[in-house]
Order: structure tokens, then C-alpha cells, then sequence
């Protein structure tokens, strides 16, 4: 049974509670839209290629490690990889850089966009390129080649309609990997280059050629586990 002073204050609660959580939704709101223009302090928005995605700038620092960031040794030097952010130590704390040209990492960071050029993959994060390099079983990092800032796209480039299916469960990543190892293996054997205006040969050698890089290309990727139409 509840009296009359109960009912009062469990009415003005409620009414606080409403206020709070209307108040805050619009605070949470401006803070969205703040997001959008500036994002929070010692922070800038990469919106390039597609990434959206907040990251600190370079100089802002943090105590200690950043927790789950990997040791990268490079050029005689130690820095921590973490979350598509590089920081070198400094006394107790960690400040963030700018990534080593040249260093390799074992993972791309999270929400990376795949930027292609010139028929070849390259993986962007906060104003940072990485290639896989096979023979290392790593990504590195790499100075932007001339003309991808403006011609680069997201979009993988039609070579031909070739359809593949990952036997082994192949992750998006590793047929993306192999597609394009297949395709540039294939296209060294038969000297056509699906990727250049005409294969990249003569107009008379353009269909046998066509048929050659084809075959070759579905003869590796049939060796790498994937069916091919």
C-alpha cells in the first residue's frame, strides 16, 4: 500500500528520470553530430576510401602499452602496432606516429578498405598503405604508389568472368590474396594482362592469348582449392 508522500516521490522521480534521459539523448546526439565534423579531442576522421574511422593524431600519448599491441622490430627500432595506430615508447607512456615505411605486420588493422590499383590490392587505414608480401607471410607497409590518392577504387577490377568457389573454406581475405596471386602468375606465363586495354598484346594475339591466361589462371586456382567457372 503505498501513501500519498510515496506516490509524490516515486512521480517526481520519474519526472527526473525523463529530463535526464531526454536531456542526454540530445547530448548524445550533438556529440553524433560533433563526431562527424571535428570527432573528440587530439582525434581526426579518415574518411578516405570509404574507411570511417576515428583516429588519434600523432603525438597524443597514452600510459603504459596499449593493451593487445603487437612489437614491431624495424630498422633497429621497437614500435607498437595496435588497432591501425603506431606508437613508439617513451619514458612510461606510448606516443603515437606515424607508421614505419617497411615495417611488416602479422594482421591488417580492423575496418581496413581494400584499395585497388592498377590491378593490384592494397590494404588502407589511417593514411597508411599495406601490401601482402608472400614470401615474408606478412603485410607491410608502403609508401602510396603515384595515382592512387586520386585513381585508386574499392571496387575489384573485372578481369574476366571468372567465377570461383572456396573449397576449404577459404576466408574473403585469402581468395582476394589468391585471386590476385593467380591472376599476375597467369598473367607472366602467357604475357596477357587482362588489367590493360587489349590484354596487353597485339590484336590478333588478343583471343588465344585470352584463352592461354584463363586456363592458367583457373590451373592455379584450382591447385589453391577453389572450383572454377
Amino acid at each position: 500500500m503505498f501513501t500519498k508522500e510515496t506516490v509524490t516521490k516515486r512521480i517526481t522521480l520519474a519526472c527526473v528520470a525523463a529530463v535526464v534521459i531526454g536531456t542526454t539523448s540530445q547530448v548524445s546526439a550533438a556529440y553524433r553530430d560533433d563526431l562527424g565534423r571535428d570527432g573528440p579531442a587530439q582525434m581526426h576522421f579518415d574518411d578516405r576510401f570509404d574507411h570511417d574511422h576515428f583516429y588519434h593524431e600523432h603525438g597524443y600519448s597514452v600510459p603504459g602499452v596499449p593493451r593487445g599491441a603487437y612489437t614491431v622490430h624495424y630498422g633497429g627500432g621497437a614500435f607498437l602496432y595496435h588497432g591501425g595506430e603506431w606508437y613508439r615508447r617513451d619514458g612510461g607512456v606510448s606516443v603515437v606516429i606515424a607508421a614505419p615505411i617497411g615495417a611488416y605486420v602479422p594482421v591488417l588493422p580492423p575496418l581496413y578498405s581494400t584499395v585497388w590499383w592498377s590491378g593490384v590490392p592494397y590494404y588502407y587505414a589511417n593514411d597508411t598503405y599495406y601490401a601482402w608480401v608472400p614470401q615474408a607471410d606478412e603485410y607491410q607497409v608502403v609508401m602510396p604508389p603515384t595515382g592512387i590518392e586520386t585513381g585508386g577504387t574499392t571496387q575489384a577490377p573485372v578481369t574476366d568472368s571468372i567465377f570461383i568457389y572456396p573449397r576449404n573454406g577459404q576466408s574473403a581475405q585469402q581468395q582476394s590474396t589468391d585471386r590476385y596471386e593467380c591472376h599476375r602468375s597467369a598473367a607472366d606465363a602467357t604475357g596477357y594482362d587482362p588489367t590493360q586495354a587489349g590484354g596487353g598484346v597485339a590484336v590478333a594475339m588478343a583471343s588465344s592469348k585470352r584463352a592461354d591466361y584463363l586456363r592458367a589462371q583457373a590451373a592455379c586456382l584450382d591447385a589453391r582449392g577453389y572450383s572454377v567457372k
